[in-house]
């Protein structure tokens, strides 16, 4: 039977052994020739290497869930085997790398940019296990996001946009947290900021307002 399942657009990589195996260049550039389905004969063809190293490899892959089975053919007397990638893209978890993972309670400086990346880390940790949850569940994650860029004039206007970035926050925080609801659910925010990186020939633009992500299902 064919397996017609469309590739997730991205996978959160949260176990130590499953990074380990993605962590090798001709592995991910497997990876990156499947994403279209193929056997170990094509790839090694595309690859130029022995059809018995790119099968060692794929076994690998497969047994961390990054390949899976698309369906057989038969060839003669043998059976080949069509896999594709389970994902477009990936992303490893802090939570990877166990007791070194980016924990944002460990930075005191709460204005560097350590503790910002270390913020973003912990969202993609909790969203990694929330998005197991969901998968098992049969749901979709509800999710919010919003991203934009503002050129500032001046670190004054950058520190105002601050401040009142800071203020909406807080009102709104004030306005929707209901501690007492006997439904409610805790949802978690946070806002970075960062400069953007220096793009050569870029014409200058007006202020873009919020790009607004597709919210997921309620889980």
């Amino acid at each position: 039977m064919k397996n017609t399942s469309a590739a997730r657009p991205l996978d959160v990589i949260r176990r130590r052994e499953t990074a380990a195996t993605l962590l090798q260049p001709l592995r991910q550039e497997i990876l990156e020739k499947l994403g279209e389905p193929e056997s170990a004969s094509g790839l090694a063809r595309r690859l130029g290497l022995p059809r018995q190293k790119v099968n060692y490899h794929l076994r690998e892959l497969e047994k961390e869930g990054f390949v899976e089975l698309v369906e057989e053919r038969r060839r003669g007397n043998c059976t080949e085997r069509i896999v594709k990638a389970t994902a477009r893209s990936y992303v490893i978890s802090p939570e990877a790398l166990g007791g070194l993972g980016s924990d944002p309670e460990r930075i005191q400086d709460r204005f560097s940019a350590a503790y910002l990346v270390a913020t973003a880390g912990q969202a993609v940790r909790d969203i990694g296990e929330m998005q197991g949850h969901a998968e098992e569940a049969g749901k979709r994650l509800a999710t919010l996001t919003l991203t934009s860029e503002v050129r500032f004039a001046s670190a004054e206007e950058r520190n105002g946009f601050a401040e009142e970035l800071a203020t909406t926050l807080a009102r709104l925080t004030a306005k929707y947290h209901d501690e007492t609801a006997p439904r409610g659910r805790r949802f978690r925010f946070f806002v970075g900021g960062y400069p953007g990186p220096v793009e050569e020939n870029r014409k200058p633009a007006a202020g873009r307002g919020p790009s607004r992500g597709r919210k997921g299902e309620e889980r």
